[in-house]
């Protein structure tokens, strides 16, 4: 009984230290993006990214749909956002302006969807759980 528990526990680690590696090689192939700055252009918002592709392979297009909700919660504004095409092992900033948008009256950013990564429609499904969100914007969340 001693011999099959301890075959068992040896078991039990070579399978979560089978699993451990890739979760890591995952994590650094995630695809980061980052909401970094908002800054008023009299009443439009000029919105900066940030996003960075560890991979080893460029990703274009990458497009995705955004929400942008107010402070209050409420929807302000969906857009579609094309970010792409991002290099490998490449970092890049992109800038877009929302029109009519007061940078203080936003109040959280939602990646809702990838409408395109990639160059076949397969990659669009694999993108989304490699998009890592981050926001540097205090008090401006940004999630999926």
């Amino acid at each position: 009984m001693r011999h099959f528990l301890s075959a068992l526990a040896a078991a039990g680690l070579a399978v979560a230290a089978g699993t451990a590696l890739p979760a890591a090689a995952q994590d650094a192939q995630r695809i980061s993006i980052e909401l970094n700055r908002l800054e008023p252009q009299g009443g439009n918002c000029r919105v900066w990214m940030v996003a960075r592709n560890p991979t080893s392979e460029a990703i274009d297009p990458l497009r995705l749909d955004l929400l942008m909700f107010g402070k209050d919660g409420v929807i302000a504004r969906r857009l579609a956002l094309d970010i792409g095409p991002l290099p490998e092992t490449k970092t890049q900033a992109r800038i877009f302006d929302l029109a009519g948008q007061a940078c203080d009256s936003i109040g959280s950013v939602l990646l809702n969807d990838v409408l395109a990564c990639g160059p076949t429609p397969e990659g669009r499904a694999a993108c989304l759980p490699r998009i890592a969100l981050s926001s540097r914007v205090s008090g401006v969340s940004f999630d999926k």
